[in-house]
């Protein structure tokens, strides 16, 4: 399921486990993480209820930096994020912003877009990894 730039796929497992597998294969491909945000804890602790949400910011400056030299507003979209959540009927999901509709919104140059597709082939092989069932690749 692909709307306006965002790709989400089923996962076969819950949230967190989910995004671990995400931070493990991230931490593989040499990407380092900068953050992983529990927003359903941060709701607990505001006394609200919110169904599991967890984001997970990451990327690499070889990968980022060549988008932000040719348009440095893109640095608004970087790093690179992940969102592991449970839909209302308990299913599983993994969302995240397809690069290439970056290039697109802030107008890169062809030779920065054809960073983003490397980037845009990466992700979707970190996302595969994360929601398909079976061993970490």
């Amino acid at each position: 399921m692909a709307d306006n730039g965002l790709i989400t796929l089923a996962s076969a497992h819950d949230a967190k486990t989910a995004l671990d597998r995400l931070e493990a294969a991230a931490k593989a491909k040499g990407l380092r993480v900068f953050a992983r945000i529990d927003h359903g804890a941060g709701a607990m602790a505001a006394g609200l209820k919110l169904r599991s949400t967890e984001l997970l910011i990451f990327g690499n400056a070889k990968g980022g930096t060549p988008l932000m030299q040719s348009q440095q507003t893109v640095g608004i979209d970087l790093p690179l994020k992940a969102l592991a959540w449970e839909d209302a009927a308990g299913k599983t999901w993994l969302s995240y912003n397809d690069p290439m509709w970056l290039a697109t919104r802030h107008g890169l140059s062809a030779q920065a877009s054809e960073v983003a597709k490397v980037l845009a082939g990466v992700l979707a092989g970190l996302a595969k990894t994360a929601t398909e069932s079976g061993e970490q690749e």
